[in-house]
């Protein structure tokens, strides 16, 4: 099989999977939104939440991801399964000692965390010491998310991608149940969702457990932390703990910031980013995720036209499904707001709030996708330095953006900001690889931009009239609304699928002739 019907059939994987995880995560949103609103509560525990969410995304996700894998898919292509299985006890035995103390020192640490991160908490009675109750509760789930990363890097390396993509199911499911059947046994009823958080994590380690057993993966402890495999995989996380989170840094600068703005600004941001990300969930991340053990391999074996052609072809995917998403999602901001979240102690106010936040954030969505595509490449080839260098210039245009735009735009400046830096770490990235690899498809990547922006141009125009039909600034109606909107969704999906058809675009065609392949097998 190539490299580019792996790469399309482990998206495919991912991208099933995370679509269910995202719509339970959604469900999960719509469950806290009406439970608890926008308010004292929930900026609590969005902010306390985030903390160790943000280490999962730098660390876990991030760092660990793209420097374990890389190094072992070279030791098991070069040196074996032996080799390999020996590095994985080693890294798993390691970071579970690490982690161990960082959940210590996090738990032990959480007042002065949350007094620099959210030090406009402190001038609300009682906002700060939940925040510091919940972040304390919930600390643990970096351990067990991190060995999860662990897990996760192992089998996409081994080509299995559903299990890791299908585990986050279960935190969504963990939360919901114990916001619905937990609230009452506390005095702050949000601290279910805190204890759910706990439970979801060690639920999602549990499970990567026996599929990696079943690979000829049990892991077994290993003290040799002298391996030199080892110190490679230590040396590339280093820089790339800051280089791989940058976006996530900023989102964090902008919820420090926010909480010096009206109280409910914090969850604004909160719900805005988590609609923003379920294409990104969907899409991106499994795209991003797919393409990484190919590029690996590629790289290892010294094949740069390969591996320039995986990227190539990794990057215009992303583009062809996230131009329109970000469309749709610049049109259906409040639709999409009033639908879901509208209602209980979610009013039309903080809809319209919450939609601002969404629409400024949309603007960056394939950026966004973009960096997290290019990444990986540099990462691949061993390159921690550069990510780094455009991670800190884009870190620092963020913080200067913030806090020039949150004064005029308020939350929806922090936004925006996060946008315009991710716009920036993008194209610094694109110059670098180039000079770095040489030309790897620039006109056909260009191309498909233009005709995927093409073909959204007449989508967005009728998505925006199916909306217009209807006034979502009214409670209630869920039949109704849910109606326009995904009528809307369908017929904007079509009209984009037969633009770009129409304009041949490459993913198109190929999308179609997949497809006919698969009703051909039925």
């Amino acid at each position: 099989m190539s490299e580019k019907k792996k790469i399309v059939q482990a998206a495919g994987i991912l991208g099933s999977a995370t679509m269910l995880s995202r719509i339970l995560g959604m469900v999960r949103d719509i469950v806290v939104s009406r439970l608890f609103g926008a308010g004292l509560a929930t900026d609590a525990f969005f902010a306390a939440f985030q903390i160790p969410n943000m280490l999962r995304r730098f660390f876990a996700e991030g760092a660990l991801t793209a420097a374990f894998v890389p190094t072992f898919t070279a030791t098991l292509n070069q040196k074996g399964e032996q080799d390999a299985r020996e590095l994985a006890n080693i890294c798993f035995t390691l970071l579970t000692i690490v982690m161990a103390l960082i959940t210590l020192v996090g738990i032990l640490f959480s007042p002065l965390i949350v007094s620099l991160m959210f030090p406009g908490f402190k001038l609300e009675p009682g906002k700060f010491e939940l925040t510091v109750l919940l972040n304390r509760l919930m600390f643990p789930y970096i351990f067990f998310i991190s060995l999860v990363a662990l897990c996760m890097g192992i089998l996409n390396t081994l080509r299995h991608f559903f299990t890791p993509a299908i585990s986050t199911v279960f935190l969504n499911i963990a939360m919901i149940l114990a916001a619905l059947c937990l609230r009452g046994f506390f005095e702050a009823p949000v601290t279910a969702l805190a204890m759910g958080v706990l439970i979801g994590g060690a639920v999602q380690l549990v499970m990567q457990l026996p599929v990696l057993w079943r690979k000829g993966f049990p892991f077994r402890p290993n003290f040799d932390f002298s391996n030199p495999e080892v110190r490679r995989i230590t040396l590339l996380m280093l820089p790339s703990l800051f280089g791989v989170g940058v976006y996530y840094l900023n989102i964090v600068v902008s919820s420090i910031l926010a909480s010096q703005l009206p109280q409910g600004s914090v969850s604004y941001l909160y719900y805005a980013q988590r609609l923003f990300e379920f294409p990104q969930g969907i899409f991106t991340v499994s795209v991003a995720q797919a393409v990484l053990p190919s590029l690996s391999k590629q790289a290892a074996s010294g094949d740069m036209a390969g591996m320039k052609d995986s990227l190539s072809f990794g990057m215009r995917l992303t583009l062809f499904i996230t131009i329109p998403a970000m469309a749709g999602l610049m049109v259906c901001s409040t639709p999409i707001f009033s639908l879901i979240f509208m209602g209980g102690a979610f009013d039309y106010t903080q809809v319209v709030n919450s939609a601002r936040a969404l629409l400024y954030y949309s603007l960056g969505l394939s950026f966004v996708a973009m960096t997290r595509v290019l990444a990986p490449a540099f990462y691949a080839l061993k390159d921690t330095k550069t990510p780094v260098l455009t991670a800190f210039i884009a870190f620092v245009l963020n913080l200067c953006l913030s806090l020039m735009l949150m004064g005029p735009l308020k939350h929806g400046g922090l936004a925006l900001a996060s946008t315009l830096s991710a716009c920036g770490n993008m194209l610094l990235l694109l110059w670098f690889l180039k000079r770095k690899t040489g030309s790897f498809g620039g006109r056909a990547i260009l191309k498909t931009a233009l005709k995927s922006c093409a073909g959204s141009l007449p989508m967005a125009l009728a998505v925006w009239y199916i909306c217009s039909l209807t006034d979502w600034s009214q409670a209630g109606h869920k039949v109704l609304k849910g109606s326009v909107l995904g009528g809307a969704i369908l017929i904007g999906t079509a009209v984009y699928l037969l633009a770009v058809r129409l304009l041949k675009t490459e993913e198109a065609l190929e999308a179609v002739a997949m497809l006919r392949r698969k009703l051909g097998k039925v």
